[in-house]
């Protein structure tokens, strides 16, 4: 596993660091930089991807998730799902056909969980299929009343000793031996957990090797008296370009600290950048900034107690602090809400998000 785990991640890297060279060079037309850019933002997404999977699967065989349930229509579920994994297979050239329930046709269950499981097995399918094949997601309810969600593909297809145990976790690993689709097996594994935490059974099933896979997800439908309505989605609005603020960027890590502050400038924001948790509170009297993003990891004083002193300063009591963190388990959300942040970004962080919470920042007076 850590072998694995290793290539996978050594993967990404080697673009990121042939991308960071090139940046270094003189003369780089705009078109170059801007292409350079994308590469690396895919590749961190990548890594971020696997990593995110590493917890998830711990999590989750552990125990550890719990599901916010309700009644969801099963037609925007899968429309979202698509929406995540559009641009592989847009870029692969797949043909995909959907075939959605009769309108108002509900589960119970968790809407980001089950968005989750349907991204998994279509992405996998887009994977495992070579350019301009066909995907097809197709629904029926079957004689037990559940409803399948059935993900269809025309790739390579697998012997039937790996569809036997293709949702242990690494089989992936046996399935592509060059390891030309990436991965660490971990998201078929996934999505049989949370399949069950639903109460709900997942199966595959291939013709073999070249004759395509077939991957069926079947959940409990409602008893007809007890479904409710789906709750309507809420307007999803795009982030107001935030006003300008005085932003603190308090990082032990100088690359990380600088790069954050050139984000920041570059939306128009006054940044310091601070690396000692005590000069912060020197800078933060004479700066008076409205939000501090802080790093937890820093020497000395952590960012958990440079908060807790940031809250009793009165340059910055009302100030917004988010934590800048590679501390992601609830347990670390839940100690770092504690000690007084508003918020918490694991790193690498949403730009987006970031962008939305420095946009509904109070404003005081420069």
């Amino acid at each position: 596993f850590l072998a694995m785990l290793a290539h996978e991640l050594r993967n990404p890297l080697a673009p990121i660091g042939a991308a960071a060279e090139l940046l270094q060079r003189m003369k780089l037309d705009e078109t170059i930089i801007k292409r350079t850019s994308q590469i690396i933002g895919r590749q961190v997404s990548h890594m971020t991807g696997l990593i995110d999977d590493l917890l998830d699967v711990s999590r989750v065989t552990r125990g550890l998730v719990e599901l916010d349930t309700e009644p969801l229509e099963v037609g925007a579920v899968l429309h979202e799902a698509v929406e995540q994994v559009m641009p592989l297979i847009q870029a692969r050239r797949h043909d995909l056909a959907l075939r959605l329930p009769p309108a108002g046709t509900l589960v119970a269950g968790d809407r980001k969980r089950l968005v989750q499981v349907v991204a998994n097995l279509l992405n996998n399918a887009a994977k495992y299929t070579p350019e301009a094949g066909r995907l097809e997601v197709a629904t029926t309810v079957d004689a037990q009343r559940r409803l399948c969600i059935d993900v269809l593909d025309n790739g390579i297809g697998m012997a039937p000793e790996l569809a036997a145990r293709a949702f242990e976790l690494f089989a992936q690993a046996e399935r592509s031996s060059d390891r030309s689709s990436g991965g660490l097996g971990l998201g078929l594994a996934l999505v049989k957990s949370l399949v069950e935490l639903h109460g709900g059974t997942v199966s595959c099933d291939s013709a073999g090797q070249g004759r395509g896979s077939r991957f069926s997800v079947c959940l409990p439908l409602p008893e007809p008296q007890t479904a409710a309505a789906a709750p309507p989605r809420a307007q999803l609005h795009s982030p107001a370009q935030p006003e300008p603020l005085r932003v603190m960027v308090v990082d032990d890590n100088v690359d990380a600290a600088v790069t954050l502050s050139m984000l920041l400038e570059s939306g128009g924001h006054r940044v310091a950048v601070e690396h000692d948790a005590l000069r912060a509170l020197d800078c933060a009297r004479q700066f008076r900034p409205q939000a501090c993003l802080l790093d937890i990891g820093l020497p000395g004083i952590d960012g958990l107690e440079l908060a807790r002193r940031l809250r009793a300063l009165p340059e910055t009591a009302e100030a917004m602090l988010v934590a800048v963190t590679g501390y992601g388990q609830a347990r670390d959300r839940d100690q770092i809400l504690a000690a007084g942040f508003d918020h918490h970004l694991v790193k690498p962080i949403d730009t987006g998000r970031l962008y939305a919470l420095l946009g509904a920042c109070c404003h005081t007076p420069a």
